[in-house]
């Protein structure tokens, strides 16, 4: 099975060869750049080939299905992506002043990795201070997501407060979810399924540092309280244009959010089918995904098939960055044992 940094490796490659990096958005921020190394920085552009749009008309953007991406365990395209190319579509339309300050998106239906995706973004108000566009996503004429965005210029206001960040072990004192899981891979005591699972995952070249400061929580090798805190920084250097940085964030914030509703559950349950049903985040500050943020996620209520999850991102200095919200379907059976008599 081909990996997420295979389809960036492809996609940047033929980028260079065709010559049509001008069609993509944000083209000042897609030319190659060095490191002081003297090496140069391609996980970046490979980062951004991901989230890349062809512009078709003047509010149409197009997704090539080399750049789509599903999940090993998932059957659609991962709705991550989906929020991160819609919000890439809206900020093409909106002026260099205005920032996303919150969306609100619906998947209707699942995605095929196989087939183009099409955004369509409705102009929908320009103010003074605030503009609002609406994006809809289709695939051979179905539309499988709808997305609220609302832009606004930054203004300076003197009152304000914020939640303080919870304190946690740093990143730098913790494994990455690869070595977690290569480490389970050597116990002998490893169920053969969850090694099937295991080397799925590790099939999947994701381009983001996850950091879990629980490992055993957050893979669920015991039941635990349905919250989970989680560092996370993509990979390479990703710029200095700020839109670049919320629609990368906007793509990463789908990562671990919905699995905390299966916490409480540990072992004792079997996933039969998760999948997101909406989305919404709101930007608080401004962030950059390159360096180390912490994900605090926790779900008040799972029930009836479907799991109610938020999550705050915070940068390292204490600023709260992000605030999100997601519900999806989760749909588990309980694990069956076998006696050993």
């Amino acid at each position: 099975m081909a990996t997420p940094m295979n389809y960036f490796r492809k996609t940047f490659s033929c980028v260079l060869k065709s010559k049509i990096v001008k069609q993509l958005v944000f083209r000042p921020n897609i030319s190659m750049s060095t490191t002081a190394s003297g090496q140069t920085d391609l996980e970046s552009q490979l980062i951004k080939s991901f989230l890349a749009l062809e512009r078709i008309d003047v509010n149409i953007f197009r997704a090539n299905e080399k750049n789509l991406w599903q999940h090993p365990l998932g059957r659609f395209v991962f709705g991550g992506q989906v929020v991160g190319q819609a919000l890439v579509a809206a900020c093409e339309t909106v002026t260099d002043d205005h920032h996303i300050h919150s969306l609100h998106c619906y998947f209707l239906q699942g995605g095929n990795s196989q087939k183009p995706i099409l955004y369509m973004v409705d102009r929908t108000r320009d103010g003074k201070t605030f503009s609002n566009r609406s994006v809809k996503a289709t695939q051979m004429g179905i539309s499988i997501f709808t997305m609220q965005a609302s832009f606004k210029l930054d203004e300076t206001q003197v009152y304000k407060y914020q939640m303080q960040m919870p304190k946690v072990t740093g990143p730098e004192d913790l494994m990455d979810t690869t070595e977690v899981m290569q480490m389970q891979l050597k116990h002998a005591d490893t169920p053969d399924k969850e090694r099937e699972f295991i080397m799925k995952m590790l099939s999947c070249d994701i381009p983001i540092d996850i950091r879990p400061v629980d490992p055993e929580a957050y893979f669920r090798l015991r039941s635990s309280e349905p919250i989970r805190y989680v560092w996370l920084k993509a990979e390479g250097h990703i710029g200095d244009d700020s839109k670049v940085h919320q629609c990368m964030a906007a793509y990463q914030s789908d990562y671990s959010l919905l699995g905390v509703a299966l916490q409480p559950g540990g072992k004792n349950y079997e996933t039969t089918f998760m999948t997101s049903l909406d989305h919404t985040i709101w930007f608080h500050a401004p962030f950059r995904v390159d360096e180390w943020m912490l994900y605090e996620i926790f779900s008040p209520q799972c029930g009836s098939g479907r799991a109610l999850c938020y999550g705050r991102v915070w940068k390292r200095d204490g600023t709260l960055a992000m605030s999100i919200a997601q519900e999806g379907v989760v749909r588990n059976k309980p694990v069956e044992t076998v006696s050993k008599l």
